[in-house]
């Protein structure tokens, strides 16, 4: 089997240029939480479906729809060997995509001046509180600690 021309750097500037905020557990990882993570999920405006795909082509990345297929269903997913779950539309999980781009926590990301957007903290406990699903529910509790962190309360046992 021949490996994959996908590289993790390339995938992350490419994020930046399409304006797509990184969710779901890579999210987490960056944000240094210890979670394993097999894919990447990302959401973006409605509008940006036709300039996302095409920064992620040279990576090797395929849109299993087409742009008026993913804009019905508010979703599709990019793949080769690695896979990309997007979700597109103005609002997700009672969240506007124009609200959580606002709040979006830039981080820099490896050498070469990459930043990553990430969903705020508080915005990935919605969206992860809505999914309701085990394992994005043991993800909230990880996402409070490190928001209880960030705002100096450490719990009682500091």
């Amino acid at each position: 089997m021949e490996g994959s021309s996908f590289e993790q750097d390339a995938f992350f500037a490419a994020l930046a240029r399409a304006q797509a905020v990184l969710i779901g557990r890579a999210a987490l990882v960056a944000y240094g939480l210890p979670v394993v993570t097999a894919d990447y999920d990302v959401w973006l405006d409605i509008d940006g479906i036709q300039a996302f795909n095409e920064a992620l082509a040279p990576l090797g990345l395929v849109p299993n729809r087409t742009p008026a297929e993913a804009r019905a269903r508010g979703r599709y997913v990019l793949e080769n060997d690695e896979r990309v779950d997007v979700v597109v539309g103005r609002t997700f999980a009672g969240l506007s995509f124009a609200e959580v781009w606002a709040r979006r926590e830039v981080v820099p990301y490896g050498i070469g001046g990459i930043e990553l957007s990430l969903a705020s903290i508080a915005d990935l406990i919605q969206m992860k509180t809505e999914a309701g699903r085990p394992k994005d529910l043991q993800d909230v509790e990880q996402l409070r600690a490190l928001l209880a962190e960030r705002n100096g309360g450490g719990g009682d046992d500091d």
